[in-house]
């Protein structure tokens, strides 16, 4: 097996187990070949897994009977064993600049001098990749197979997961997930617009969109991790989930409710398995004539210059099933078939009889890893719709602070700053109009105390929210403490309703009975974010009045930088 880079690696390592499982007759080793300029994290992904490895000159040494790769750039020693390669996308979709010359190839061809040998037996996904090839080299000829894309047919089988995949990556009934995805190079989505997961969770209601990115392993290795992580530093703060390159982007996009992407190959297995998509980015590196470059005008594009909501709320409203069909169609052939072709191709080569063992059929994915915490600070918009002498109805929408710059006020729209006790920016914590916390849930006795506690060890802070046995408790500057519970819940067929609020939602309808001078006793109040509807019943304990109604913060929120937060 060839370890040359991540994005190949990966490959091999979720075909090959599959095929020759249970089989005593074959010993598998990995050579590691570190001359690619994308080789960072091959030895730790082999040392990890406890893969037997050897350095890749000693394959000449070896003498194997069949080498299998999913990297096309490779140094054969010579010899007559056969070499398997492997797509690592799909097809033969894209140019890639050459390690060998100043000039492009075309990614997934092998060196001349195999296919001269007639060594190299490429594995292809659809028929229409045979004559692809053999348009561009004629050595091609006759050294295709046709055996599917596994990856593919996973896809499919793990549709079933899709809900435990989104539970697992933290998405909330109700909540929308948006899978930002980016191939390498100058030309791509992470090439043009880097801010673009950013941009996306300012602009988007944090309770009603999530976002998770997922960047090609080239980016990773060529970047290195740490440099990575800073880059999204602040999207990772505000709540963007961030995928390891070699495990769970599969587990996402099945998960996901959009897809944003480029040329890469993520953006065309969203498009075959339903999603739908919007072209943040597409290269001149595509290749004419291919289902990736028809891609290129079935699907609408994002206009990063615009308002990102409603671009991305069209391209859910007028998405199709079966939109990408005849796109998709081009690149995947026998789907289902593609373990079962690999494993006669594989016992083929090596000259073996196959096993007892029925082939196995595609797999759901194992749950991918948690999803990314929210943000500890959301700057929240609270607006009136309506307005009763004992109910209320409120449509909230929350940002993440961090990214959000100023929301205007009017009469019957406010907003302010509420913080998480575990936000490590100071600047943000002393400026927050509300504290909570969301990491513990209290008895009454217990959650006062633990309410008169923030209120001491944040005194800017006004109000201070935990969660409570049967709902969260709220407490005021001055000693009164609100009850919020869920009442009737207000679910239709277009609204989920969450059987609990969060401490923040409870104190964003407190906060907002107080900006209307309305005590928070004994009112309903309906809160409504996109979708999602909650009905809270607000009882004030221990009554006493109210400082007074709440106009305008201090002014130390605006000498900090920060919107004033009332």
């Amino acid at each position: 097996m060839a370890a040359r880079t991540v994005t190949s690696l990966v490959r091999v390592l979720d075909v090959v187990p599959e095929i020759l499982h249970d089989d005593a007759r074959i010993t598998v080793v990995f050579g590691y070949d570190p001359t690619s300029a994308f080789n960072d994290g091959v030895i730790d992904l082999l040392r990890s897994l406890r893969c037997r490895t050897m350095p890749w000159p000693q394959l000449a040494e070896c003498d194997p009977d069949l080498v299998i790769s999913a990297s096309e750039n490779l140094t054969v020693p010579p010899g007559d064993y056969p070499i398997l390669v492997l797509p690592h996308g799909i097809g033969f979709q894209k140019q890639v600049p050459d390690s060998a010359s100043a000039g492009t190839r075309l990614s997934g061809l092998v060196p001349d001098a195999l296919l001269a040998a007639r060594r190299a037996w490429l594995a292809v996904s659809h028929p229409a990749q045979e004559s692809q090839l053999a348009s561009f080299h004629p050595g091609t000829a006759g050294r295709t197979v046709l055996v599917g894309d596994p990856c593919y047919d996973r896809l499919l089988a793990s549709g079933r997961w899709r809900e435990r995949y989104r539970s697992a990556l933290g998405v909330l009934p109700g909540q929308r997930l948006v899978l930002v995805t980016s191939t390498w190079g100058t030309e791509s989505l992470a090439g043009r617009h880097p801010g673009l997961p950013a941009e996306l969770l300012a602009q988007l209601p944090a309770d009603e969109y999530r976002v998770a990115l997922v960047l090609h392993p080239n980016v990773w290795s060529g970047h290195g991790a740490w440099q990575v992580g800073v880059l999204q530093r602040t999207a990772v703060e505000a709540g963007l989930t961030t995928i390891d390159p070699t495990n769970g982007w599969q587990q996402a996009l099945v998960a996901s409710d959009l897809v944003i992407g480029d040329h890469g190959s993520v953006t065309m297995y969203g498009a075959a398995i339903g999603r739908p998509v919007l072209l943040a980015a597409f290269g001149s590196e595509a290749v004419p004539g291919t289902a990736g470059w028809a891609l290129r005008t079935a699907a609408p594009r994002l206009d990063t210059a615009r308002p990102l909501p409603g671009q991305l709320e069209a391209a859910l409203a007028d998405h199709r099933p079966g939109r990408y069909e005849q796109v998709t169609s081009e690149a995947f052939a026998a789907p289902g078939e593609a373990l079962p072709r690999l494993r006669e191709t594989v016992y083929h080569l090596l000259g073996l009889a196959r096993t007892k063992q029925p082939p196995r059929t595609a797999r759901a994915f194992p749950l991918p890893a948690l999803g990314a915490a929210p943000p500890c600070s959301l700057l929240v918009h609270t607006t009136i719709t309506k307005r009763r002498n004992d109910a209320i109805e409120v449509d909230l929408r929350r940002f993440p602070a961090a990214l959000v710059g100023e929301l205007a006020e009017t009469a019957d729209s406010f907003r302010h700053l509420a913080c998480d006790v575990d936000e490590p920016d100071t600047r943000l914590t002393e400026s927050a109009t509300t504290i909570l916390t969301r990491s513990s849930v209290f008895a009454a006795g217990d959650g006062r105390r633990r309410i008169t506690e923030l209120l001491t060890d944040f005194p800017g802070a006004r109000l201070a929210a935990v969660s409570a046995e049967n709902g969260c408790l709220v407490g005021l500057r001055g000693g009164s403490t609100v009850e919020v519970t869920t009442a009737t819940a207000t679910a239709t067929a277009t609204a989920t309703a969450r059987p609990c609020p969060d401490p923040g939602a409870a104190a964003a309808a407190v906060y907002t009975c107080l900006r209307l001078g309305v005590p928070p006793d004994g009112i309903a109040v309906t809160l409504r974010c996109g979708t999602l509807g909650q009905e809270l019943l607000l009882r004030t304990h221990h009554p006493a009045a109210v400082d007074q109604p709440l106009a305008s913060r201090d002014r130390t929120s605006a000498a900090r930088g920060l919107p004033p937060s009332s």
